[in-house]
């Protein structure tokens, strides 16, 4: 649906600034945006670094264990049918707190890796799992107390 609605819309745009005279402006928009969203990405990509490099020190750390005690409250009542000595306690745990920090960039993967990890142990293969569900809504509320992807966003539209 939007693939038909999108180049629409580019289309009518295109035709009302040739009959309006403002081809010039179209142009200029255009190499402006891409500008702009290389700038973006560029920032996001280093962030995204950053944080998935601190990430990967913490898992190869006590740090993680520290985290996982700090998070295992609340992982009893989330995920009551999930052993804590697994590798999947461990990887929805590590999930947890990046999207608690706000490295939703950094959570993702972590998520991926914990989702697959629930699908092995799933029961039924094609039908998810009330442990996967709850997963599922927990990544989707990404509940951040530091949000690190607007934080990015703004010191990069900062200096414009």
């Amino acid at each position: 649906m939007l693939n038909t609605i999108w180049p629409i819309f580019i289309i009518i745009s295109f035709v009302y600034a040739i009959f309006s005279g403002r081809v010039s402006e179209i142009n200029d928009a255009i190499f402006t945006s891409a500008k702009d969203a290389v700038d973006l990405c560029i920032t996001l990509f280093g962030t995204i670094c950053l944080w998935n490099g601190i990430m990967q020190i913490a898992s190869n750390t006590k740090i993680i264990e520290v985290l996982k005690k700090i998070v295992n409250p609340i992982m009893k009542i989330l995920f009551p049918k999930i052993k804590k000595e697994t590798q999947v306690y461990t990887e929805i745990s590590m999930n947890m707190v990046a999207n608690i920090m706000g490295l939703g960039n950094a959570a993702t993967p972590l998520g991926l890796k914990a989702m697959k990890s629930l699908q092995e142990q799933n029961e039924k293969k094609d039908t998810l799992s009330n442990e996967m569900f709850m997963f599922i809504v927990i990544n989707t509320a990404s509940l951040q107390i530091i949000p690190t992807t607007v934080i990015a966003i703004r010191s990069s539209l900062r200096f414009k």
